[in-house]
């Protein structure tokens, strides 16, 4: 529980600085959501290679998918994915209706506009894992109402 707790800690800390480093000129504000989303993504790699190195190879995308959702988020998040939905053609949508990272926020719709900030890392984590498997992605995020998010 005290790990959880620095994570989410260690998590708010991360963004607020990069964004106050931004605001104090020493980079773009637009550049503090692709530099969070690297530092996700190294992390991710490295979470990913961890978790796997004891697991027998993956048969196709769908298998990935649900190692991230089940193992890897579990893992990460003290939780599994609440719902995964994919096109079959490549495009797989995890719903977390509890996200963790914004059960701190109010749920109200003023901190919308800020919830991308905090996805940024997340994203990164996911399109990092994803590439140590082998795996080019896209990764983005999308919230419509607190604390859930797509």
């Amino acid at each position: 529980m005290a790990d959880e707790a620095l994570f989410l800690l260690l998590h708010s800390e991360m963004v607020a600085g990069v964004y106050r480093a931004a605001e104090q000129g020493e980079g773009e504000n637009g550049r503090c959501t692709t530099k969070l989303e690297s530092m996700g993504f190294r992390v991710g790699q490295g979470l990913i290679e961890r978790f796997t190195k004891d697991t027998a190879r993956f048969k196709d995308e769908l298998d990935i998918m649900k190692f991230i959702c089940k193992d890897f988020w579990t893992t990460v998040f003290k939780k599994q994915i609440d719902n995964l939905r994919t096109n079959h053609q490549g495009i797989y949508v995890l719903q977390d209706n509890k996200f963790r990272l914004l059960t701190q926020m109010s749920a109200g719709k003023q901190y919308l506009e800020h919830a991308p900030k905090y996805l940024a890392f997340t994203c990164g984590l996911i399109r990092g894992g994803l590439s140590n498997l082998g795996i080019k992605s896209i990764v983005t995020a999308e919230v419509s109402s607190m604390p859930a998010c797509k």
